[in-house]
């Protein structure tokens, strides 16, 4: 399960991102995850669940945000979001072998973060 070394690194990020800020704790994390990146999202939370609690996220909130696959035509240069199952050629002229531009990703997208109390 690479879910495990995806939530490794991304608490690795939190604890970068909050150490950089000043602050205390990660309240929310934002994850943009493409729908062909190959990664399970109910793995992915469950991982956060387990790996969170010895970190700065232990009392965070995960929000996994879906992205769509996205395909621009290699002949045309149009760019469309696939209709049905059937991504095979251009929805505009119909060219065969569109590219997948969209839809792979999986990055942190923001963090919410408490500030450390001055003092």
């Amino acid at each position: 399960m690479h879910e495990y070394s995806i939530v490794t690194a991304l608490l690795e990020l939190c604890e970068n991102h909050t150490k950089s800020n000043k602050a205390k704790k990660v309240t929310k994390v934002v994850v943009a995850l493409g729908e062909r990146s190959g990664v399970e999202p109910q793995l992915l939370e469950s991982a956060f669940e387990v790996f969170k609690l010895d970190s700065v996220c232990a009392e965070s909130e995960l929000v996994i945000e879906t992205k769509p696959m996205k395909f621009r035509c290699r002949s045309c240069g149009a760019e469309f979001l696939p209709k049905g199952i059937d991504f095979g050629s251009c929805e505009v002229c119909k060219a065969p072998n569109p590219e997948l531009v969209g839809g792979k990703e999986m990055h942190l997208q923001s963090l919410e973060m408490e500030a450390e109390d001055e003092g």
